[in-house]
């Protein structure tokens, strides 16, 4: 199901690229995050009947690591390039074992990464590398030495969209993924109404395509999907989620293929491979998976 939701965030990449030739970035986070609270509202409005203070600091913190992920990548984009984007913002899949290693930011009850998830990490970042460096312009690390301002925006992303990933770790075993997926989205979008003012001049062309991508993207790649990512995560370790989440490129490229025809290279296609193997080495190769969620005691 993780797979099914970070696919629907690549495929609307498109969608959505095409509808901010009509509104300004920040500006479509910030609606797209009302109607996601909104509908997560309507649907689960219930379960905050029995809302502890504990659930609402856990939802607090993790709206807030999402909404820096957010406004720091869309800040940030505006100041380097898109592949230097895509590639800064999959460091999530190297930041996410590191910064589990730090017994402080360890979930409860997790070990260490197995060799298998290190493994799986260093074939999703060559992957990644290979998926987003520019073709025939001599990529390579030289890359990360011209640091600019929209690069350290970037960085900015990728360690708010780690830190959700550890967040959800740590929280979504202990509380209700309804109240959590309910939380998340409603702090992250009042941190996105105080900051998009100070950030940007908000501006919008009210066109059909601005329309269906914030529909598309608050319903489906929001509300929905962050719901499912709360519930995964009472199940899986943090590190095999950071390694599904490395799929988002993937599908994007797939989708923009597919929609818009651009071209596949050979490399693009070895990068997309090697993501996927190693989703696959994490996955499937056999070692003993601590689970996310505590077990229940036997009656």
């Amino acid at each position: 199901m993780l797979t099914a939701v970070v696919c629907v965030w690549g495929a609307t990449f498109v969608v959505i690229k095409s509808a901010l030739a009509d509104i300004s970035p920040l500006l479509f986070n910030l609606i797209r995050m009302t109607i996601a609270s909104a509908c997560l509202l309507a649907i689960y409005r219930r379960h905050l009947r029995r809302l502890r203070w504990a659930t609402l600091g856990a939802g607090a913190l993790t709206g807030l690591c999402l909404a820096a992920g957010y406004q720091f990548q869309t800040a940030g984009l505006r100041l380097t390039t898109p592949s230097k984007s895509a590639f800064l913002t999959g460091l999530v899949v190297v930041l996410v074992p590191l910064l589990a290693g730090i017994p402080g930011l360890r979930p409860p009850g997790a070990g260490l990464p197995k060799w298998n998830a290190w493994l799986g990490v260093v074939a999703a970042f060559v992957g990644i590398v290979l998926l987003t460096a520019p073709q025939g312009g001599g990529w390579s690390m030289m890359m990360l030495r011209e640091i600019n301002p929209g690069d350290l925006l970037t960085l900015g992303c990728a360690l708010g969209f780690s830190l959700h990933v550890i967040a959800l770790a740590h929280f979504s075993p202990r509380f209700d993924f309804e109240q959590l997926a309910i939380l998340q989205i409603v702090f992250c979008t009042l941190a996105m109404g105080v900051t998009t003012p100070l950030l940007e001049k908000c501006w919008v062309h009210w066109t059909p395509r601005v329309v269906i991508a914030l529909v598309v993207a608050a319903v489906l790649a929001t509300a929905a999907a962050f719901t499912v990512q709360a519930w995964a995560q009472r199940i899986l370790p943090a590190t095999h989620t950071a390694l599904i989440l490395a799929l988002e490129p993937v599908f994007a490229w797939l989708t923009a293929f597919l929609v818009l025809g651009t071209g596949l290279h050979g490399r693009e296609i070895v990068g997309a491979l090697l993501i996927l193997a190693g989703i696959g080495v994490t996955e499937l190769m056999p070692s003993r998976m601590q689970p996310t969620m505590p077990e229940m005691p036997s009656i």
